[in-house]
């Protein structure tokens, strides 16, 4: 895989996005939800793929955790959601698969992984299907956000622009 820099510094401002707006979230359950983290996934999947869109959410989900405002459940799934949506989106170049693929990989898979974590790692009991609900109210929302986002920058033609520029090689 070649590293394509334009690529790197959008994941790098989706990021600092996805990090510096880390303190608006809503508490749903058990967990905290960050719609933010959500809509970023999404555009990071649709304009720089699977691989970039899963380095971003690590990325995100490690500054958040160093910093104290997130959890070690921010790791499984926003990782899972990015690559899924990433990966739907490139395969089908629908925005449609996109944000389904942030809806289940998050949502679900994403939630069903966390169980473990929660369990192993931070020493709560938990049902498997505890973190499910919570993280698919707090995808819906940001993934929401992502459609309205998408939909205006393809109404306005500066989908098709972002998709050229990020695509060259450099």
């Amino acid at each position: 895989m070649k590293i394509n820099t334009k690529k790197v510094v959008v994941s790098g401002m989706l990021t600092a996005l996805a990090v510096s707006l880390s303190t608006f979230s809503i508490p749903i359950g058990a967990s905290k939800c960050f719609p933010v983290q959500h809509l970023c996934n999404v555009i990071a999947g649709v304009f720089l793929g699977p691989v970039y869109g899963m380095a971003m959410a690590f990325c995100t989900a490690l500054i958040r955790n160093l910093l104290g405002t997130g959890s070690l459940l921010a790791f499984p799934g926003s990782m899972a959601g990015a690559y899924l949506c990433g990966l739907l989106y490139q395969h089908t170049q629908k925005p449609v698969m996109a944000y389904a693929g942030e809806v289940f990989g998050t949502g679900i898979l994403g939630g069903l992984l966390c169980y473990p974590v929660a369990t192993l790692l931070m020493g709560k009991e938990a049902a498997i299907f505890a973190y499910v609900i919570p993280f698919l109210m707090s995808t819906a929302c940001g993934t929401m956000m992502a459609a309205v986002l998408i939909g205006g920058l393809e109404k306005s033609g500066a989908f098709r622009y972002l998709n050229e520029m990020l695509d060259m090689k450099s």
